[in-house]
């Protein structure tokens, strides 16, 4: 990618920010910006430009009443004035309307700074409500533990009878009290926790984690905060309020406590970010993947020529096979990219996942260290989905390569697959709907993880290997992979006790397919030496595919648009073969001129070429009709798809 492309990309990812950007040099002369930062601030769009003056914004400002009523024109020069001392700035500024921004600017070298515009007006409103909502808490728990200082029992009957967790210790950190929701969040009895310290209920790494809140309780201030913990062996989310007991004579002789289970609204929220995540990474892949191997159709179809040429010189083909190799990389990148934004499209067939495990038992034993041991367990039942094996097959590659690595020493790797049944709390845990689900867990007695990386393992290009050694898209692909699948995966880990990856599909109960290779489904029809009309709007490409018609014995003609291609398939009765790209300029994309010209042309033999595979399949009803290539392509692949034995 050239360096202009590389600018074009970056412009148009500043575009899709929710922050407004701009960049000032030393001047004070505008050199970037992005069109969030027009929208949030109601610039008009013609203020925007390169070398346009900072104080021309100002002035667009003070003189529609942005800050507020004084003289327009000391307004502008204070501002205009601190803005060439190029310090840091972080402030907060409440807009006429109400919308409130928050504006973070830091210098630049040679002086000149850029500064970040985001609206928090949500957030604000958000902690304001949270504030309220705390308040009032607040005053229930004052309400609520005066009104059980005047009869123990009608306390006892009140607390135990309330969704929330409260409890009361003395200023030694011993607990006096705590109602039935407080006891059952750390599984005891009343018994076993009145009298105990804090230490003793909630756990060392708990407490390491509130001890500082409970000292800020204990010297006299009010405490809110959440906290985590594992229990029953799944973490759990509590958020706390610690009010402080003062005596008459000003001591603090204790806390009351009121905490609320917040784990549904973690999960939620978790949720929420990974979705957004998701769309994300959907966009940037499904807006670089045509272009993107476009530009490796001219690279690998320009070097496979080469590599023909080069035959006989092993010095140039040392040079141009490693090219290769990493421009196929490259196109699998994409589709790596693809497949964990759910935008790659699945082959599914209905398989036995049993007999599939079993069949790619060679290749992950080859991929282990012989200080591993690898065992199976299955049920009896029969664990049929409709899925595409490939995917999982690189699924559990992928999980068994993860588990060797976690295991530099040796160890023991079990893949257990059986069929259940998931409840609705399983379900949240997968994200999936209710029902029946094949489960296969793969399991490692390795190093295991930390909380941390527990929660970004999914994360594409997150990975804790060395530079070089992975590139962070292994496990999103995965969880691309189940969640297109109707299914999900989860993390089970801790530091040196291992991990465990459960992965669940849906089950099927239709019989297997049998899979049949293309090469026994019948004689392919010889189409050498008729003539091609190439249909493509990019001219280098264009040349990259007329050359492998060419070597494959093909005439060609020629066309940069889908109307340029009906005039001549109308006009021109040879034609007998036309490839033509799905991304075409006009009025109609290359499928659809591709339904035009079999409309003319019954007899044509179609290939749809792109560089986004969701394209290609996009049938609509006509996947009989056409072939299908997904760039970049070599000429073998492209001579099957014109029907060359």
């Amino acid at each position: 990618m050239n360096h202009t492309s590389r600018l074009d990309q970056i412009e148009a990812g500043l575009h899709l920010l929710d922050q407004g950007i701009t960049v000032f040099n030393s001047d004070l002369k505008m050199v970037a910006w992005n069109v969030p930062f027009l929208r949030l601030l109601d610039f008009p769009a013609s203020l925007a430009f390169v070398g346009a003056d900072f104080e021309s914004f100002i002035r667009y400002n003070a003189e529609r009443g942005e800050y507020g009523e004084g003289d327009v024109e000391a307004q502008i020069r204070s501002r205009v004035d601190a803005a060439r001392d190029t310090k840091p700035h972080n402030f907060e500024r409440t807009r006429p309307d109400g919308q409130i921004l928050r504006i973070h600017g830091e210098p630049l070298p040679h002086r000149g700074f850029i500064t970040l515009y985001t609206d928090i007006t949500d957030q604000r409103r958000y902690e304001n409500l949270i504030k309220d909502q705390n308040t009032e808490l607040e005053q229930r728990v004052v309400q609520r533990t005066e009104a059980l200082r005047r009869s123990e029992s009608q306390m006892r009957l009140i607390t135990d009878t309330i969704p929330a967790l409260i409890a009361y210790f003395d200023s030694s950190q011993t607990y006096r009290y705590a109602n039935l929701g407080y006891c059952n969040w750390f599984n005891k009895t009343a018994d076993e926790v009145i009298g105990n310290s804090i230490h003793n209920i909630i756990g060392i790494r708990a407490q390491d984690s509130v001890k500082h809140h409970i000292a800020r309780a204990l010297s006299g201030e009010q405490v809110t905060y959440e906290y985590a913990m594992i229990r029953n062996g799944e973490k759990v989310y509590a958020r706390s309020i610690l009010v402080p007991e003062i005596d008459g004579a000003g001591l603090i002789v204790g806390c009351f406590v009121l905490s609320f289970d917040i784990s549904e609204q973690k999960r939620m929220q978790a949720a929420l970010v990974q979705a957004q995540k998701m769309e994300a990474i959907g966009q940037l892949s499904s807006g670089i993947a045509h272009d993107f191997n476009n530009l490796l159709t001219i690279v690998v179809g320009n070097l496979s020529i080469l590599k023909e040429q080069a035959n006989a010189n092993p010095a140039i083909l040392n040079l141009i096979e490693p090219a290769l190799e990493a421009g196929k990389r490259g196109a699998q990148l994409v589709q790596r990219l693809l497949s964990f934004s759910r935008q790659q499209p699945l082959r599914p067939t209905v398989i036995n996942i049993r007999n599939l495990i079993e069949d790619i038992i060679p290749l992950l034993q080859r991929s282990l260290s012989s200080r591993i041991t690898l065992s199976l367990e299955f049920n009896q039942e029969p664990l049929i989905a409709r899925i595409d094996a490939h995917q999982l097959e690189n699924a559990l590659l992928n999980l068994a390569v993860n588990a060797r690595d976690a295991m530099p020493d040796g160890g023991s790797l079990t893949i257990h697959a059986r069929r259940v049944s998931l409840d609705e709390a399983a379900c949240r845990e997968y994200d999936v709907v209710q029902g029946d689900f094949i489960r296969i867990d793969v399991s490692d007695s390795g190093a295991g993880m930390e909380p941390e990386i527990q929660a970004r393992i999914f994360e594409p290009f997150f990975t804790t290997k060395d530079f070089g050694r992975g590139s962070g898209l292994g496990l999103s692909m995965i969880y691309g992979f189940a969640k297109q699948s109707g299914g999900g995966i989860t993390v089970t880990s801790e530091p040196d006790n291992g991990t465990t990856m459960s992965l669940v599909l849906p089950v099927h109960d239709e019989t297997p397919e049998e899979y049949i290779p293309a090469s026994q489904t019948g004689v392919l029809m010889s189409r050498s030496g008729q003539l091609v009309l190439l249909v493509e709007d990019d001219p280098d490409v264009r040349q990259v595919i007329r050359n492998q018609l060419l070597d494959l014995g093909h005439p060609v003609l020629e066309a940069d648009n889908s109307a340029h291609a009906l005039e001549l398939i109308r006009n021109i009765n040879d034609i007998a073969i036309v490839v033509t790209d799905v991304i075409m300029p006009g009025s109609r994309n290359g499928r659809e001129m591709a339904r035009d010209a079999k409309a003319l042309r019954p007899n044509l033999h179609i290939v749809i070429m792109s560089g986004f595979e969701d394209l290609l399949n996009d049938k609509h009803g006509d996947e009989y009709l056409f072939f299908s290539l997904t760039k970049p392509f070599s000429k073998h692949e492209l001579a099957i798809a014109l029907g060359q034995p």
